[in-house]
């Protein structure tokens, strides 16, 4: 395997922000991958915690092109000294950062018109909503343990930004059919355990399950069993389980 740690100019953040690269030797021949940290977690943390490994076999056979996105959370939705309204402006920057400038990068190393997407935790948060906001970019998710709206950040204020923003929020106003089609194409997996610190997630992917069912989308939502913890050792089996599946 082949990694590339890379440094990304961001007109749209106002700074530079890392990415990962990981492919079986140097090409980018697989399946696009954009993975997200977990809350207020860094691009080395997929490598540091094993989540790279877990789906070494995919990227080492020209399977997965695995690109590891930097966050900025702590400038975002976990920046409590900061009023909502900034923290979810700052988040639709980083949200222009990937639709500008990561995922145009992306399609043009792979030639893929569309990418994946995948996060644990707030990685989930982040990935679903690349795909709620953007269906015609990103046609294929793995969210796992996640959180699918902002309410545990910054309460019950809401604006057009953070409606823009949470899945939770944004899918129910989903009704032209041209988006509608674009999401039923996609790959769709949620997927969360239900043993320790697992409850707030538990009960967002349930949410998310009935809105998605509402609106005709399929998905695998998926609950592991009551010693399935919110934590890296699940996501490692998580992660390859669905994704092997998922690449047919």
């Amino acid at each position: 395997m082949k990694t590339e740690h890379r440094l990304l100019s961001s007109a749209a953040l106002g700074h530079d922000i890392e990415h990962r690269r990981y492919t079986a030797d140097g090409s980018a021949a697989g399946q696009p991958l954009l993975a997200f940290p977990s809350m207020n977690g860094r691009v080395g943390d997929w490598e540091g915690f094993g989540m790279v490994d877990a789906i070494g076999h995919l990227i080492d056979a020209g399977r997965v092109t695995l690109y590891v996105t930097d966050g900025i959370d702590w400038q975002t939705w976990t920046a409590g000294d900061k009023p909502p309204a900034e923290r979810a402006m700052r988040h639709s920057a980083y949200d222009r950062y990937l639709v500008e400038e990561m995922l145009p990068l992306i399609r043009a190393e792979t030639g893929r018109g569309t990418v994946w997407a995948t996060g644990c935790s707030m990685g989930a948060f982040h990935s679903t909503g690349l795909l709620v906001r953007h269906p015609e970019l990103v046609d294929g998710l793995i969210a796992m343990s996640g959180v699918y709206q902002p309410r545990r950040f910054i309460g019950e204020y809401s604006d057009p930004e953070v409606l823009a923003a949470s899945p939770l929020d944004r899918l129910p106003h989903e009704d032209d059919p041209d988006r509608l089609a674009l999401y039923r194409r996609a790959k769709i997996v949620l997927c969360v355990g239900q043993g320790a610190w697992e409850d707030d997630m538990v009960a967002d992917t349930r949410a998310m399950e009935a809105l998605l069912a509402e609106k005709q989308i399929p998905a695998v939502v998926d609950y592991w069993g009551h010693d399935v913890n919110h934590d890296w050792p699940w996501w490692q089996k998580m992660l390859p389980y669905h994704l092997e599946r998922l690449l047919g």
